[in-house]
């Protein structure tokens, strides 16, 4: 069994840095490599959450989906820059009716915000234990608070350090591509330090606070080996994958990983949702996949959103509320979801030793990174591979 100490670390994880606890399981600073860090930096981190967002009433649902249409890492093809902000405007138009009830259901505006704050401060708190002094921020990529926002605090805050962290456990340049080139092009350096986490899906204590989730969820059944486990991802479209986007990949390995971690004897069903436009994207949908296990006999589902890390509308919304009536109607009689991981304390000591890590990277060339890797700074309006 692992021991918890003090901010989340485990037993497990400090010796995998070839560390061991004391009798007493006292904690040091010095055990993560915190202490050294103080000494070594003397100096303030900033580390900056980066999320999607969403629309915090039902108003502007569709002045946000006009800002991720224009966005020229989801919108591209030829002579964009003159048509991207006409089809934005009629994409945006026509969705927000679609997507108005999924807000509708959910209180009228995305809870995105909200979760994401508690986790910055969480993960503050976190970090400050380990003797990290450290301010997060919060940069949303298409509703407030926007990445200027965050870019404004910073350089107000006289930080030296900047830690940037997607918190999209899997890389793709559609979320976590598009999040970084929007910081660069309103970012300037400036003296400061810049440390980037690229991914996290292989970060153990990620997989931990998954596991955990679905085992909360799985004892919701009477019989929790009677049950599929239907891992649901956001999609997107086949020809960002086809350029080499590594996401798909990632998910499927993040499955893997999960399953193997969870011990679970359960059949494991991936499938992906949220779908736009008529471009061929990702399949199987999560709507086809609840309709055909259906139809072959299964009577007992739970879904795991696994490329969220957030309750917001498309696992409250989509999955919980739209998911749940169409499986219900389609013959299955326990339909449950993992609850997201929010703020839950397995996962915010996975996003410290994130930060720890990279922080000790960009210390120490001796330290290495356990689950992240280190992006360097980019061009204007690189793409990122």
């Amino acid at each position: 069994m692992e021991t918890r100490i003090c901010s989340g670390f485990s037993s497990r994880v400090l010796r995998r840095r070839g560390l061991t606890l004391s009798s007493s399981f006292e904690y040091h600073a010095d055990a993560l490599g915190c202490s050294s860090l103080m000494a070594r930096t003397n100096r303030r981190t900033a580390v900056v959450l980066f999320q999607l967002g969403g629309p915090d009433s039902i108003d502007s649902i569709e002045p946000f989906l006009y800002n991720l249409f224009c966005d020229p890492d989801i919108i591209d093809f030829p002579f964009a820059k003159l048509g991207r902000k006409p089809l934005a405007k009629l994409i945006s138009t026509t969705r927000a009716k679609k997507v108005q009830h999924h807000y509708e259901v959910i209180g009228g505006g995305s809870p995105i915000r909200r979760h994401t704050e508690q986790q910055a401060r969480a993960l503050e708190r976190r970090l400050a234990e380990c003797g990290v002094d450290a301010r997060c921020f919060v940069a949303m990529r298409y509703w407030h608070p926007f990445t200027e926002e965050a870019v404004a605090g910073i350089e107000a805050g006289g930080y030296s350090h900047v830690v940037l962290l997607p918190l999209y456990p899997q890389y793709s340049r559609t979320t976590t591509g598009s999040s970084l080139n929007e910081w660069h092009r309103r970012f300037r350096l400036q003296g400061r330090q810049l440390t980037c986490i690229r991914e996290f899906y292989q970060n153990e204590q990620y997989l931990d606070a998954l596991a955990r989730k679905i085992d909360e969820a799985l004892i919701r059944f009477a019989d929790p080996s009677d049950v599929v486990l239907v891992f649901s991802a956001h999609s997107v479209p086949v020809a960002v994958i086809a350029q080499g986007d590594p996401y798909q990949r990632q998910i499927e390995e993040t499955v893997r990983l999960v399953m193997q971690r969870g011990a679970w004897t359960n059949r494991p069903v991936l499938c992906y949702q949220s779908k736009v436009g008529a471009s061929k994207w990702l399949q199987p949908s999560l709507r086809s996949t609840i309709r055909e296990l259906a139809g072959s006999g299964v009577r007992k589902l739970c879904v795991v959103p696994i490329s969220f890390v957030s309750d917001h509308v498309e696992t409250l919304g989509e999955i919980d509320h739209e998911g749940r009536e169409l499986a219900h109607a389609a013959g299955i009689e326990q339909f449950e979801m993992t609850c997201g991981l929010n703020d839950a304390p397995e996962f915010i000591a996975a996003l410290a030793e994130l930060v720890v890590d990279s922080l000790g990277k960009e210390t120490s060339q001796a330290e290495k990174l356990v689950s992240a890797a280190a992006l360097p700074l980019l061009a204007d309006g690189a793409a990122l591979a």
